[in-house]
């Protein structure tokens, strides 16, 4: 029974991964239509201050 607790999550696991994997593969998505991740850094077109103006003191 100890046995059953350890190996049922472990598989159960294991079959999300592969159903992970085989909607990548069934259902590619575009680089276009992906968003973008969290950690990503702005874009250098965003800045708020025009090119040349000096930053702000605190």
């Amino acid at each position: 029974m100890a046995m059953l607790a350890v190996l049922i999550p472990l598989l159960m696991l294991g079959v999300v991964l592969v159903l992970g994997r085989y909607e990548e593969l069934l259902l590619p998505q575009d680089d276009a239509d992906r968003p973008e991740p969290a950690g990503a850094p702005a874009a250098a077109t965003s800045s708020h201050a025009p090119a040349g103006t000096p930053a702000s003191s605190p």
